[in-house]
């Protein structure tokens, strides 16, 4: 087992944050990581993170589900065990909608959850590390590497504290 140290940066307010992130990162400054009580509209952009492919998958996995609903209506209704109902024929589109709709529905929600967690590394049993835990209640918390022998522990603390962090602490973390 490795252990990571982390420079903790904690910040109370979401624009002095990202004005913070802003700063850092022209200093040169690499962020391993910002962690928020609730979604922080435009840190995608201020951290540098492209967007992702994701809906790509959601797409492709509708398609997918869309044409798992059609072939399974077709085959039932069409050849497995054809039935007249009110006097539509075997294979009758427009009663096919609402299934073929819940279907893709259905497996784009699935892939899409599937897809994530490998995406995201989130095994079953997995044991994710919390940096700080006030991280989920209120406040806002930057972590940045340590890496010994690059990282001048003095400047970043500096640096956190200049660009409005209200706490700046170190942890360890076992991987």
């Amino acid at each position: 087992m490795t252990n990571k140290k982390f420079i903790l940066g904690v910040f109370e307010d979401e624009e002095v944050l990202l004005h913070a992130i802003e700063n850092i990162r022209c200093a040169g400054t690499k962020i391993y990581e910002v962690f928020s009580p609730f979604p922080v509209h435009g840190i995608d952009d201020v951290l540098g993170i492209k967007r992702s492919r994701l809906p790509i998958a959601a797409f492709l996995y509708g398609c997918g589900g869309l044409a798992f609903a059609l072939w399974m209506q077709i085959y039932m209704m069409g050849f497995d065990w054809p039935m007249i109902i009110g006097g539509k024929p075997h294979i009758a589109l427009p009663s096919f909608i609402p299934v073929s709709f819940e279907l893709t529905v259905f497996c784009t929600a699935h892939g899409m959850v599937i897809t994530f967690l490998i995406v995201c590394g989130l095994y079953p049993r997995m044991k994710v590390p919390v940096l700080d835990v006030r991280s989920t209640d209120d406040k806002f918390v930057m972590a940045i590497e340590v890496k010994d022998g690059v990282t001048d522990i003095n400047k970043v603390n500096d640096l956190l504290r200049s660009n409005g962090a209200i706490e700046v602490n170190q942890k360890e973390v076992e991987e």
